[in-house]
């Protein structure tokens, strides 16, 4: 974890606006367990699209902290941000882990058909 706190401290401004950079990094320090710098760095970033949501709701998977991830869902609605296949996947996680049956089913409700026929959906739904 250290390392990785010192690879972040030192990078260069430019590389902290790169999304997939900034993704990487998130996915890091959640990885380490540093859920808080994670949703720092988060909030930091400027331009964030369905990838950099999918992080930090990736992130609270792995941390036991799913309930999060139907914050973070309703915030890409209000954003209008549409999530992609990997987000959807995701959230799909999420519901397994949390229990929350109502949440669950709104967002397995929400899910395009374009998403729900593809393969790798349609196992997290199993």
């Amino acid at each position: 974890m250290k390392i990785g706190k010192e690879l972040l401290a030192k990078m260069p401004e430019n590389y902290r606006n790169d999304n997939i950079t900034s993704t990487s990094a998130m996915d890091m320090l959640m990885k380490f367990g540093d859920v808080e710098s994670a949703e720092r760095m988060f909030r930091s970033i400027k331009a964030k699209g369905a990838d950099i949501y999918g992080a930090l709701m990736n992130g609270y998977n792995l941390n036991g902290e799913s309930w999060k991830c139907f914050k973070v869902f309703e915030e890409m609605n209000e954003k209008d941000i549409i999530p992609n296949e990997i987000t959807w996947n995701i959230l799909i996680g999420a519901c397994s882990k949390s229990g929350m049956l109502h949440h669950c089913q709104y967002i397995v409700n929400q899910i395009p058909l374009n998403i729900q026929n593809k393969i790798r959906t349609q196992n997290a739904l199993i």
